[in-house]
């Protein structure tokens, strides 16, 4: 059985004010909030996801929101930025937009044939816009601040930096079936082997030995995820990276996929999550991320949970 990547499933980041995160990736970024629920292994704090407009792998960014979390530190063994993919021609556009927000950015730069502009969200975590000619085969949110010809296609890629990158490399390409594409600038780039240019398909390895060892709390990336097109495939890579001597978790339920984790070399932890069954699973296309959805497991608790959460406006 094929157990190499189908591309990014999703990125989940830690974040404090739930409000000023929702904020950000809806009117400043122009993301559906796709999701509304919580933290399945701490109740008390939401998780909030954000796509195009069903909530396609390779489009979901993710957040636990804590209030009071203290301020990581982005740094090696982490994945320590998000690059999300816009049409190409497009970030003038976008320079104009975050202007008028106040909200501050890097003037684009060239990279691999890709213009890159650079910017944090409100708790410091690197997002990067890069315009392509990549298509990308996503159903772009109209349903918020950002016209449609410029909106966010979904997740383009992600760097991991590491202080050294061999044993890195070595998982990527031989354990995970990674794709080598080429080096520049210190910056190893693969792909995940997946047809055409479909989202999500990069990930740049970049060695920094100096830099300090991250630390994963408010403003970093708690962890990657990738596709699995259904459970057969997760088991069966699940089973693949046992026998090589990775450690893994046992499959874990998470309502709109299940899930498998483990680290590679450098410290950052990965994911493998099924496609489904989707972010309709419990609520309609439409009725998306306006109302507060529990598991089955947390639904005798919902009373007890929905008071603690603070309150969080969701808008259309």
């Amino acid at each position: 059985m094929d157990v190499r990547p189908a591309g990014i499933h999703h990125v989940t980041a830690i974040a404090t004010d739930p409000a000023a995160n929702a904020d950000f990736y809806r009117n400043v970024l122009g993301m559906r909030l796709v999701k509304r629920t919580v933290n399945f292994d701490d109740p008390t704090t939401y998780h909030l996801y954000y796509g195009d407009r069903a909530g396609n792998p390779g489009t979901i960014m993710t957040f636990f929101p804590w209030p009071g979390a203290p301020r990581g530190r982005i740094g090696a063994g982490q994945a320590t930025v998000t690059t999300f993919s816009v049409p190409e021609g497009s970030l003038g556009w976008w320079a104009g937009h975050l202007n008028a927000l106040d909200v501050p950015f890097t003037r684009p730069v060239e990279r691999d044939a890709e213009d890159v502009l650079s910017l944090r969200d409100p708790d410091g975590l690197v997002i990067e816009l890069a315009a392509a000619p990549d298509h990308h085969d996503t159903d772009p949110w109209d349903g918020g601040a950002i016209p449609t010809d410029h909106a966010v296609r979904g997740i383009r890629s992600v760097t991991l930096t590491e202080h050294r990158v061999e044993d890195t490399v070595a998982m990527l390409s031989d354990s995970l079936g990674f794709e080598l594409e080429g080096e520049s600038a210190g910056r190893v780039r693969f792909r995940t082997g997946a047809a055409g240019d479909a989202v999500g398909t990069i990930v740049d390895v970049v060695a920094d030995p100096g830099a300090e060892r991250g630390h994963v709390a408010a403003g970093t990336v708690h962890h990657v995820a990738y596709r699995a097109p259904d459970g057969p495939v997760q088991a069966s890579w699940r089973e693949s990276l046992l026998a090589e001597g990775v450690g893994v978790t046992e499959i874990r339920d998470r309502n709109y996929f299940t899930s498998i984790y483990f680290r590679e070399p450098g410290g950052v932890l990965l994911e493998i999550a099924t496609d489904g069954p989707g972010f309709d699973y419990d609520e309609p296309l439409l009725e998306l991320g306006r109302s507060l959805r529990l598991p089955p497991w947390l639904e005798p608790d919902r009373e007890s949970i929905a008071a603690a959460l603070p309150p969080l406006e969701t808008g259309r």
